[in-house]
């Protein structure tokens, strides 16, 4: 070669800014005029001719230039291999610091032993030329592949996968490439990647990384050579193009570069001059509309979330995508325990990729906003959070899901694999998963305005804790049942929540006594799911009886309430910054213009958004709309509830399932004879009957037909059964003749109220039929046990029955007072002092102490009929003690009895929900039928699904 082919060839380096990596053709000639921007080719070792030895490496032919030098074939005489071999340039090899340290990088690099990652085999110096020995690889680069246009879909996503690998194995050893470009990955003719030049741009660097990115090596040496096209700013991360330190997260920039590429064909970020490039790195975005529709969803969150431009909200990991992307490929699910833990990765990829979209879209959505001045529609963004390995969803009868009123954070009730449940916040511009410790068995998380708190029902109260954690705080006394019906701030400082069978009441953020705030309306029994309205003047809710539900508006200052809908069962009315009114009807989410100066609804509801999760039970739809107008749901059908079958088991856990038909019962009750069950049959949403299944005639009939009916209780010589009602629009005891004749006759005087339905829960009979206890649950003060007495007249009551407190102090809200057959002993279920449910003990009618019966925690405590057993459960154990009362109380050790998944009461609720045969030998259980579930491990997101509801439902 003369001077002239060298000067020559050394401006076509120049104009082309070939890297340092770059022509990295091993077997093929380079494309000089491919775009680059690290280390240029300023000077170069002259050319070798084949047969040229450099050590034991013999030159056999020439490959290429680069921007470290040449590239060439050569034979390894030791091992007999063909190697490819890297000479350096001339003023790296003569500053001897520079090799030191660039031979202390290499022995790093060599340590890289990956299928999809070019070997660097050894740095040596041979008479003055310093070389690197390298893995050969045939094929051509993927720059060269995309000069025909963009890859298909699936064979994107396999080229993409294997380039992961090989960056998530060196992340893994701590080398950053650095400088990955298509140049620099190299495609076989198998498909099988190589990436080549790991860690190579650190070790030729000549110092500290610049602080203007105007003055690093590649850009001043290549600012005189005006309209260059500098490839590898096309690359390049945006903390790069400033000039900052690098790590790890901006080889996954890089790589969303590369795979948006391959998708589309075309760079995500190129302009005329670099000066335009690196700005369209720090500024602007890809353009997406270019990706092909075949392109999933997921990909598409993928690529977002790699192209973040703060480091920070980006990808953090390469296994995340790895993950992700098997997911994506995979068309079947390994099996066993591999498959699990594949599915556990593959989730937590999943939930920490579903940021992506949040974070492209929140990055602009929170800070410029809708609600900003001058602001222009936001486009309309879905994708899917999947919770974390372990996680699902739970707490389905009450909201699991809460919107922080700008958006920017995620509540979600869930369960682990261990069975706790608790609350979980997530910010959405991160994929930061955090438990909030003191919401153990919450329901209903709901935010403060600020997003600052948030609220939450657990253990019949209503608390609130610090979306940063800390220490809940209790804000309510026992309120009694399972509350399902709503809470949520009105205002700055007040909170306003629906407890079971009672009118809207308010209370302080910082706690106090509840107020009420609505009135019950002539047939109402329910006022259920407040939502404020913009200024927290007013607020919406649903108004149940049984007719169909309204959904009215009510003043919070006063003024008559406003019903908005009527005649159809809308449930948890929200209001959408859209200028619209929704609410949940059978799965669907209905929509209606809503006038906030008026208050009035304009036309008629139509349907928005199917399939969402609802409990038919309950009527909670599992949805939640922040104020800046995004939407948070689950996807499922909705369900009345879950059907089970009626069995009896025997003390070892022997299962025999009786005759009755799968129906979604509830609380079964024994007769005293063994011979007929009572039990709760639910029809549909609120509607409950109880209902008689004769054992040797194997027939199932209602028994009560009017209002709705619950909670079974025989009397002890079996000819009457005693249930709860709201026949007479007031829940009270009844009881009446098994056989039907002569009616029912009430046995409690609840006087109507306009704020709240007391509820009089039958328990247990003295074996005379001479005492009943019963809970008297007050939604505003909480339960009260209570004794009635049917042989002792009153006057005071309109039945001439007397009821009396009983002497129990609990602090749960329903304590389940269960007599013992001879009268003498109350069982009872009661939270702790650590808050943990325990099973006591204590004298009837006392005076006396107490005898805690369960040892690790305990609840639905039920007698053995000879009084000298007392069973209860501990989760989906049935456990016994022994109980002594000739010479003392004598109280024995809890022992196992067996262990199923048997339907439990709800959280709240003591009554149990089973039954003991007449010899004691066998339980009647409720067996919950086999059913394909929801996986309850996902949350959809709509960003800007205001936008969409404008289109769907206009307000003009």
């Amino acid at each position: 070669m003369n001077v002239g082919e060298l000067s020559t060839r050394r401006c076509r380096s120049i104009d082309a800014a070939t890297s340092i990596a770059s022509s990295n053709i091993h077997g093929q000639e380079s494309q000089v005029g491919g775009p680059d921007v690290f280390g240029l080719v300023l000077d170069v070792t002259m050319a070798l001719a084949a047969g040229t030895r450099l050590g034991a490496y013999e030159i056999t032919g020439r490959l290429g230039v680069g921007g470290m030098g040449e590239v060439y074939r050569a034979t390894d005489t030791k091992l007999g291999r063909e190697v490819a071999i890297k000479t350096l340039p001339t003023s790296l090899a003569k500053d001897t610091h520079r090799v030191a340290r660039f031979g202390r990088e290499a022995r790093l690099l060599a340590a890289l032993n990956h299928a999809h990652i070019a070997s660097i085999y050894e740095l040596n110096e041979h008479e003055g030329t310093v070389f690197l020995a390298m893995e050969l690889v045939e094929g051509e680069t993927l720059e060269e592949k995309l000069k025909s246009g963009p890859l298909a879909v699936e064979d994107a996503l396999r080229l993409a996968l294997q380039i992961v690998e090989a960056l998530e194995t060196a992340h893994d050893k701590g080398v950053v490439h650095r400088d990955l470009k298509p140049a620099n990955v190299m495609v076989t003719r198998d498909g099988v990647v190589k990436v080549l030049d790991f860690g190579l741009a650190k070790a030729l660097e000549t110092g500290a990384v610049a602080s203007n990115p105007a003055d690093s090596p590649a850009i001043s040496q290549m600012a005189t050579k005006v309209g260059a096209l500098l490839g590898t700013a096309a690359y390049m991360s945006p903390e790069q193009a400033k000039g900052r330190q690098v790590d790890r997260r901006t080889d996954i920039w890089a790589f969303g570069c590369l795979f948006y590429e391959m998708l589309t064909g075309q760079p995500a970020f190129l302009g005329e001059v670099v000066t335009d490039t690196l700005a369209a790195v720090i500024r602007a975005d890809p353009d997406w509309v270019l990706l092909p529709s075949a392109t999933p969803q997921q990909v598409r969150i993928l690529l977002r979330r790699c192209l973040q431009k703060d480091a920070r909200r980006r990808l953090q990991a390469m296994g995340d995508a790895r993950i992700e992307l098997e997911e994506i490929l995979s068309r079947t699910e390994p099996s066993g325990d591999d498959a699990q833990r594949t599915r556990n990765g593959k989730l937590w990829l999943a939930w920490s990729v579903a940021g992506a979209a949040i974070v492209a879209a929140i990055a602009s959505f929170i800070v410029s906003g809708p609600w900003s001045s001058g602001a222009q529609p936001h486009a309309v963004t879905r994708f899917t959070i999947n919770l974390p390995p372990g996680q699902r969803l739970a707490g389905l009868s009450s909201p699991a899901l809460a919107f922080s009123a700008d958006g920017s954070q995620l509540a979600y009730v869930a369960t682990t694999q261990d069975g706790v449940q608790q609350i979980y916040l997530r910010a959405m511009d991160g994929i930061e998963v955090r438990p909030l410790s003191g919401t153990e068995g919450a329901t209903n998380p709901f935010f403060s305005p600020d997003g600052q708190w948030l609220g939450f029902f657990a253990s019949g109260k209503l608390k609130k804790i610090s979306g940063k954690g800390g220490v809940a705080q209790t804000l309510t006394t026992d309120l009694g049942g399972v509350l399902t019906a709503g809470a949520s701030w009105v205002g700055e400082h007040m909170i306003v929540f629906a407890a079971y069978q009672s009118a809207l009441q308010g209370i302080s953020d910082s706690g106090g006594m509840p107020e009420p705030l609505t009135r019950f309306e002539p047939g109402e029994s329910y006022h259920m799911w407040p939502q404020p309205l913009p200024g927290g003047k007013a607020m919406l809710f649903t108004g149940s009886s049984a007719n169909p539900r309204v959904i009215a508006v009510q003043p919070i200052s006063g003024g008559e309430r406003r019903n908005l809908i009527e005649g159809q069962t809308g449930h948890m009315p929200s209001y959408v910054p859209s200028g619209h009114l929704i609410y949940a009807q059978a799965g669907n989410l209905m929509a209606v213009p809503l006038d906030l100066e008026q208050l009035t609804v304009k036309g008629v509801a139509v349907p928005v958004l199917q399939g969402v999760l609802q409990s038919q039970a309950s009527g909670t739809a599992q949805y939640s709309v922040s104020a800046t107008g995004s939407l948070a749901y689950v996807s499922g059908t909705p369900e009345v509830g879950r059907e089970s079958r009626l069995v009896w088991v025997s003390r070892d856990g022997t299962e025999q399932v009786l005759g009755a038909p799968a129906r979604i019962y509830n609380q079964p009750r024994l007769s005293p004879d063994g011979r007929r069950i009572a039990v709760d049959v639910v029809t549909g949403l609120q509607a409950m009957q109880v209902w008689l299944y004769d054992v040797a005639r194997d027939t199932l009939t209602p028994f009560t037909f009017e209002g709705l009916n619950r909670h079974a209780t025989w009397t002890p010589d079996g000819k009457r059964i005693v249930f709860m009602s709201n026949r007479e629009g007031v829940t009270q005891l009844y009881w009446q003749l098994v056989d039907g004749s002569g009616g029912s006759e009430r046995l409690t005087d609840n006087a109507p109220i306009t704020t709240a339905d007391i509820l009089d829960i039958p328990y247990s009979w003295s074996r005379d039929g001479e005492l009943l206890t019963f809970a008297k649950v007050d939604p505003t003060k909480g339960a009260e046990f209570w004794m009635l007495d049917l042989a002792t007249p009153s006057a005071e009551s309109e039945q001439g029955h007397l009821a009396q407190r009983l002497p129990l102090e609990v602090s749960s809200p329903d304590g389940g007072p269960q007599l013992s057959p001879d009268g003498r002993w109350l069982a009872y279920a009661s939270d702790d002092e650590s808050g943990r449910r325990q099973v006591y003990m204590q004298p009837h009618p006392g005076p006396g102490g107490k005898w805690q019966i369960s040892t690790d925690g305990g609840n639905e405590p039920q007698w053995n009929p000879n009084g000298r057993e007392l069973f209860y459960r501990n989760g989906d154990e049935m456990m016994v003690v022994d109980i002594s009362a000739e010479a003392g109380m004598t109280v024995g050790k809890p022992r196992r009895l067996f262990a199923g998944r048997y339907a439990r009461t709800s959280s709240g609720w003591v009554r149990p929900n089973y039954d003991v045969s007449p010899d004691g030998q066998q339980f009647l259980m409720l067996k919950p039928m086999e059913q394909e579930e929801a996986p309850l491990t996902q949350i959809s997101v709509v960003l800007n699904w205001s936008e969409e509801l404008k289109r769907l439902v206009p307000t003009e």
